[in-house]
């Protein structure tokens, strides 16, 4: 997943899509700890994009108490 592809998505289209990430890592687990995982490097590249989708989640997140404080402040 590319950020400019995960920024154009709303907050919660990023979160449905955290949830599916995170499923898809539990069963990378899964299926390293059973020995049948063929794409090592799928881990690794799920692991980033967990993070990233998070590190945006984040950003939305300061930047709506940045918001709230101006809108508090003017008042």
């Amino acid at each position: 997943m590319r950020v400019s592809e995960l920024r154009e998505l709303t907050t919660e289209e990023l979160g449905g899509r955290l949830q599916e990430t995170r499923r898809e890592m539990f069963n990378l687990r899964q299926q390293w700890y059973a020995g049948s995982l063929e794409d090592f490097n799928r881990r690794s590249a799920v692991r980033r994009d967990i993070a990233r989708i998070l590190t945006l989640l984040r950003e939305r997140e300061l930047l709506e108490e940045e918001e709230e404080m101006e809108k508090g402040g003017a008042a």
